[in-house]
């Protein structure tokens, strides 16, 4: 996992007012947790932090540079603005080299199942204890060719030496299933449809075919 070098600034105002000023200056408002020691608020530069949480995905690790001093922080907490997307705040926690953390790693499927099949990632993530310096970014979970019934529990997936699982290993993370087909959909659709309370509407195809029904009766009843 490679570390990306962030010149931080330590920062003495704070509050919405504050954080508003540093977001107008293209900067990202930030604060550094852990170690026991009070948390440490600082700025940081926007296009350079994004592209480095961009780069070291969901446990990003940056060496910032705060007042000429190296501090490892790892990424915990992303807050994005739900309109504009852009970074307001990031949460990090302090760390070591050599220091084990215990972090959440992305799970990936890979491949192509069998056909008429339907993979269904049960987990998204796995929780593991690693290196600060060595979190892996993703583990890959490969389907190709995997048939319906088969299951991936975590203990089946490979770790990277170092690296220790802490989720259940019983634990069901991919499913490959039978897809359903057009009939079945279509009766489960029904089936939800009527405990929410939902009334279809007949097509016109529907209303067509009833009309239909109704003048073969009456005609048959005219010829009686």
């Amino acid at each position: 996992m490679s570390t990306e070098k962030i010149t931080a600034e330590a920062r003495t105002e704070f509050g919405k007012g504050a954080a508003r000023r540093i977001r107008r200056a293209d900067k990202i408002p930030a604060v550094i947790y852990g170690h026991g020691n009070d948390p440490v608020h600082v700025t940081l530069p926007g296009h350079a932090t994004m592209m480095a949480l961009k780069h070291g995905g969901a446990n990003a690790l940056l060496e910032l540079s705060i007042d000429g001093k190296a501090q490892l922080a790892l990424t915990k907490q992303i807050q994005i603005d739900p309109i504009k997307r852009h970074i307001e705040h990031v949460d990090f926690v302090a760390v070591t080299r050599g220091e084990k953390v215990t972090v959440d790693v992305p799970v990936i499927v890979v491949g192509d199942a069998a056909p008429e099949t339907l993979v269904v990632t049960e987990n998204s993530t796995l929780e593991v204890e690693a290196e600060a310096t060595h979190i892996p970014e993703q583990f890959e979970v490969s389907v190709e060719g995997a048939e319906a019934g088969t299951q991936f529990t975590a203990g089946e997936i490979t770790l990277p030496s170092g690296t220790t699982l802490l989720t259940d290993p019983e634990t069901l993370v991919v499913n490959v299933t039978a897809a359903l087909t057009a009939e079945q959909l279509d009766a489960e659709l029904t089936e939800a449809e009527a405990e929410v309370g939902i009334e279809k509407d007949e097509s016109d195809a529907e209303i067509a075919e009833a009309e239909a029904e109704g003048d073969s009766t009456e005609g048959d009843a005219d010829s009686e």
